[in-house]
């Protein structure tokens, strides 16, 4: 039979592997759940790869609705969320929004779960 004394015995000869980098701070980790709530939502991974894949990474509004099948409003507000999160950037031009990529905004979240 195992007693108290010999478990405490066991997990206090270093049984844990030490960390070898610094984890996530409190502040990191509400940064990141923030900008990886924007991600987790089909319709918005979809509106980034669209972005994305347009000429100079920038798509017109009215260039995202028919593709993801939404009405503008609803894909509008989609891209507040995403700019919000820091993925895009908004100008204005006449009555159109257009939308563009923030280059390397997408590593940033890699960066932050892999970095040394």
């Amino acid at each position: 039979m195992t007693t108290m004394l010999e478990v405490t015995d066991v997990t206090a000869g270093g049984c844990c592997t030490p960390l070898q980098r610094e984890p996530l701070s409190a502040a990191e980790a509400d940064q990141l759940a923030t900008t990886m709530k924007a991600l987790a939502d089909p319709t918005r991974l979809r509106l980034l790869s669209i972005v994305a894949a347009s000429e100079g990474s920038e798509a017109c509004v009215c260039d995202l609705i028919e593709p993801v099948g939404l009405s503008q409003p609803t894909v509008s507000h989609h891209l507040k969320v995403l700019t919000a999160a820091g993925f895009l950037t908004r100008s204005k031009r006449g009555t159109w929004a257009y939308f563009t990529l923030v280059p390397g905004a997408l590593d940033r979240v890699s960066q932050l779960l892999t970095a040394s």
